[in-house]
């Protein structure tokens, strides 16, 4: 679904937009899957589909590692290659692209987006729709404040502040969002 009918224009895809969600009426045999990266557009689209009575699956692709005691919660994407070690945590409709890597005792927050080859290491706790860019590193323990942005190869040595966007070997801050 897309507000944009030519949304796939130029694409070969096999599948044609479906429609607007706006306009989306559920049955009682749709499942939906949400594919939007960006946290904060991807909760605005699937809350109103929610409220709307749409109903989500959780898309987990065969090639992924989970190992012992971790949690998945509803609507979420783990991408090929991605490993989740043990007693990991992951809210609802986080997505884990391509080969990212969850340590011990790890907490995702709902709406997370996670990047090809992001590396997350063991007791962090990542807030709610935090984004992290590919190829990023999170040091042990570091908490993530909510709607925080990592930047693409970033090594995040210190704990974020929600709404910041850290940047850089190793991260800094690069700006700060207004709370909401």
């Amino acid at each position: 679904m897309d507000a944009n009918p030519a949304a796939l224009d130029g694409y070969e895809v096999g599948v044609g937009i479906l429609g607007d969600p706006a306009e989306f009426e559920p049955t009682g045999t749709d499942y939906c899957i949400c594919a939007i990266g960006e946290p904060e557009t991807k909760r605005l689209a699937v809350s109103s589909l929610l409220e709307h009575g749409a109903k989500f699956v959780t898309l987990i692709h065969p090639t992924v590692i989970i190992g012992a005691n971790c949690r998945i919660d509803a609507g979420c994407i783990l991408c090929p290659g991605v490993v989740l070690t043990t007693n990991v945590t992951l809210g609802r409709f986080v997505t884990l692209n391509l080969n990212a890597t969850l340590g011990h005792d790890v907490r995702i927050g709902d709406w997370c987006s996670l990047m090809v080859h992001v590396d997350i290491a063991g007791k962090v706790s990542l807030g709610e729709g935090v984004f992290a860019g590919s190829h990023s590193f999170i040091l042990p323990g570091i908490r993530v404040g909510d709607y925080a942005v990592v930047g693409a190869g970033s090594v995040v040595t210190r704990n974020v502040p929600a709404g910041s966007t850290m940047f850089g070997v190793p991260a800094k801050l690069i700006c700060t969002k207004a709370a909401k």
